[in-house]
């Protein structure tokens, strides 16, 4: 059986630079583990304002950059956690994840949360993939 080997670490241009010690994606062998992506744009800024649906298509927009950027797709993704400033806002939020999941469905789990690292983010997701053999 071989090993998964050394992960490597990931930078995607046009994301801000990360606010602690972290990098945006982590491939190892197979598996590719996304950070939690916000609503933000290239410079930063939020996306959406406080339209939980907009946010959650910037924040998807910016799963599908991470997760090509480690050869995967949405297709390929077995696990997301979704966290939430409002628990009310997951239908809205849901909009977003079927038009770019399709029929897809990964594993999931939704938390509510009092804060994400700017009190202008209203979603923050997290996911987990498997690149095909």
């Amino acid at each position: 059986m071989h090993g998964i080997g050394r992960p490597e670490e990931i930078r995607i241009p046009g994301l801000p630079e990360p606010v602690s010690h972290y990098t945006d994606v982590v491939r190892a062998g197979r598996l590719v583990f996304v950070s939690g992506c916000v609503a933000s744009d290239k410079d930063g800024r939020v996306v959406g304002g406080d339209d939980a649906t907009a946010q959650a298509r910037q924040v998807h927009e910016n799963l599908k950059t991470c997760l090509a950027a480690a050869g995967a797709t949405f297709a390929d993704v077995c696990k997301v956690t979704v966290f939430l400033k409002n628990i009310a806002d997951r239908e809205k939020v849901n909009v977003a994840r079927k038009e770019y999941f399709g029929r897809h469905r990964p594993a999931s789990t939704l938390v509510e949360i009092s804060r994400l690292v700017r009190d202008d983010f209203l979603v923050e997701i997290e996911a987990i993939a498997v690149l095909p053999e």
